[in-house]
């Protein structure tokens, strides 16, 4: 599962031999600088680059391109390297754009040698900046990951390299400008435009050009040479990052340039024959296509007859990716399809209207049996045509039925509904997941239809649970008690969710109970012990908690605009962090209360997240002063109601929130194996 990342975000590596892959709809140069604990480059033999591609365990593109693919080995970094960053840059004295806000968003992916994207980036916020360092991979206690950095600069490389310490800046700036612009001739084009236009599930083309080789041509037969990671077919440099040394560490000097002549490398040049046939210089186990297409598990149709739906039936990289697109195209065609119903309908009408108009208007209608004809034809020729529509709209769901059939067992634990088996062979993950469930959603023309709401992670808006009486479909819940109970169970039902979908240390529950109203609710978060603490009681631990969280945000944020993330404090709990607020605006002050609000408006961007359990008209004593917190969560309820709203074809969503089937044990031998595994890391 890939880990789509946003500025500031990290994730952990768990393989050492990686690809960089970089993907912009213009050449640019991508270079790679190696720090120390503090960031610090050493010097320019610190500095891997288009005119010194190569260094211990780190490999770049020799040339602007469109399209890069950079080659790491982690093992290979010598022990005085912390920091790998990896740099973007427009190239300047060629006549190209001068700045990233005139260009397309260059995308960043971190993959296995496999081609298997493990997180990735689009570095977004540029506009006057020509360079920026977009990811980092850096070494913590041992182990190493990938930050999402994003950080820009408007005086080009000299400036980036003058901020990470290096005395030579300017000069090597001009010298990487020089190198680039004497061979920009060569440099790779743009790809041509993708059908999907959407690049993050798009495998970039190879950053291959005619010189990204290790000398000239030889005479005679051609001999195969051994491949390297960075590309089919290129010949392992002396000093590549599985092999060789760079200056100013162990090891000989940095392998020059190619210099000029046919590339034996260059797939565009042809291969001298040998004995055997002509040479493949293809790596067997690199991807360069696009999304693999779904895998045929269903037989084929019959003539007349329609295609049996298959679960996994959307482009990807993987299941969850195909899952996750195709439950989104369901939504995207019961859309359209009552769309189109309604229209239809509306058409109906208001020509069934016109003529019965145009009847009445004529005096002489009025009077005997020919008005009455006249209506007649009007009302069958309405009735057939909602009928034409009707029987549209039925086929269609009648597909969308027959896929959610298949679609939903096979759907994972972060998709599936409680009363999924899937939950039944339930294992803390690894990685972070795509996206969650949050409910379901259906309309109604189709009430026996219901589509999964999904949601990306990590979340960029909080959520409110409405516990007030306006919440309800039908107005059948009167009892305020009921309504309250129902609102922090479906709060834990999602908490718990979040809790088991995150690896086991990357992700942290609060909560924030005044009066101690939702204790019953919270009793398997409570038992289990995955709460951070125990709930927060009282106007004195509202204040404590919204005090630490609220600093939280605040430390992260002086970091990233500093850019400094690490220098947060070494014992500094980097995972997500979920506060559930019960019963609100009980036990709030003022302070309190504006505390909230910061951290719903500035707490997702650093990893912090709200989850509101609160009546709207409690809280109305506020006025005004409240309506940018509820603004900015997304508002959801304990039970059935139409209040999501579908701007493109005008759709009233009827949400349903996730229920635990009662009676059943899932939620708690879930949060047990999620307490468990986090106790291994305590």
């Amino acid at each position: 599962m890939t880990a789509e990342l946003v500025r500031g975000q990290n994730h952990p590596l768990s393989q050492a031999r990686l690809e960089i892959r970089v993907s912009a709809g213009v050449p640019m140069v991508a270079a790679a600088t190696l720090g120390d604990e503090q960031g610090k480059i050493h010097g320019v033999e610190w500095v891997a680059h288009p005119g010194a591609p190569t260094l211990p365990g780190l490999e770049v593109s020799r040339q602007a391109a469109a399209d890069h693919r950079l080659a790491v080995d982690l093992d290979a970094m010598p022990e005085a390297v912390h920091r790998v960053s990896v740099l973007l840059a427009l190239p300047t004295g060629v006549g190209g754009p001068t700045s990233f806000g005139a260009v397309p968003t260059p995308f960043v992916a971190v993959t296995g040698l496999d081609g298997a994207e493990v997180a990735s980036y689009t570095v977004t916020g540029l506009a006057a900046e020509s360079a920026v360092v977009a990811l980092e991979l850096y070494r913590r206690q041992g182990a190493w990951k990938v930050r999402a950095i994003g950080q820009g600069y408007a005086g080009g490389l000299a400036a980036l390299f003058t901020d990470q310490g290096l005395p030579q800046a300017q000069q090597l700036a001009g010298g990487i400008n020089e190198a680039v612009a004497q061979g920009v001739a060569r440099s790779i084009p743009a790809p041509p435009p993708r059908a999907d236009g959407d690049r993050s599930r798009q495998a970039p083309a190879p950053a291959h050009g005619p010189d990204q080789g290790g000398g000239p041509a030889q005479q005679g037969a051609a001999t195969p040479q051994p491949t390297s990671p960075y590309g089919p077919g290129q010949p392992t440099p002396p000093n590549s990052p599985y092999g060789g040394q760079a200056p100013g560490m162990p090891g000989g000097p940095v392998q020059p340039p190619y210099q000029g002549g046919a590339d034996p490398t260059d797939p565009t040049q042809p291969s001298a024959p040998t004995a055997g046939g002509p040479i493949n210089y293809s790596h067997p186990g690199r991807q360069n296509a696009a999304p693999p297409p779904p895998p045929p598990t269903a037989p084929p149709a019959q003539p007349g007859q329609p295609a049996q739906p298959v679960a996994g039936d959307a482009t990807g990289w993987s299941m969850d990716e195909r899952l996750y697109n195709q439950v989104w195209g369901m939504f995207e065609d019961l859309a359209r399809s009552t769309a189109a119903y309604r229209s239809a309908v509306d058409f109906a009408d208001s020509r069934m209207e016109k003529e019965l108009d145009q009847v009445l208007s004529d005096p002489r209608s009025r009077i005997g049996g020919q008005g009455d004809a006249a209506r007649e034809a009007a009302q069958a020729k309405h009735t057939q045509l909602v009928s034409q529509a009707r029987a549209t709209l039925d086929r269609d769901l009648a597909h969308l039925v027959a896929e959610s059939d298949v679609v939903e067992p096979a759907l994972p634990a972060a998709y599936a509904r409680w009363d999924n088996p899937v939950w039944h062979g339930y294992r803390v993950p690894m990685e972070i997941p795509m996206a969650l469930r949050l409910g379901d959603l259906h309309l109604p023309e189709s009430e026996g239809l219901r589509i999964p709401m999904l949601i990306r992670l990590p979340l960029e808006r909080g959520l409110w649970i409405d516990s007030g009486r306006g919440a309800s479909l039908d107005g059948s819940f009167t009892d305020s008690h009921d309504l309250r109970r129902l609102a922090m169970e479906t709060a834990v039902a999602h908490a718990a969710r979040l809790l088991a979908v995150y690896p086991a240390d990357e992700f942290t529950v609060h909560v924030i109970d005044p009066a101690g109203s939702g204790a019953q609710a919270l009793a398997s978060l409570v038992q289990t012990g995955v709460l951070a603490a125990p709930p927060a009681m009282g106007a004195a631990g509202v204040a404590d908690v919204l005090a630490r969280l609220t600093q939280r945000v605040d430390l992260v944020q002086m970091a990233l605009r500093a850019g400094a993330p690490d220098s947060l404090p070494p014992d500094f709990d980097t995972s997500q962090q979920l506060l559930i607020v019960n019963d609100f605006p009980h036990g709030f002050d003022d302070r309190a209360v504006n505390q909230l609000r910061y951290l719903a408006d500035e707490g997702p961007a650093v990893g912090v997240h709200l989850m509101m359990v609160a009546d709207r008209e409690e809280a109305s004593g506020y006025g005004p002063l409240l309506d940018p917190l509820w603004r900015a969560l997304m508002r959801l309820t304990p039970v059935p109601d139409d209040h999501l709203a579908d701007p493109w074809v005008g759709h009233a969503w009827t949400y349903e929130p996730p229920v635990v089937p009662p009676g059943s044990q899932v939620l708690h031998q879930v949060l047990t194996q999620v307490a468990a595994a986090r106790a291994k890391y305590r």
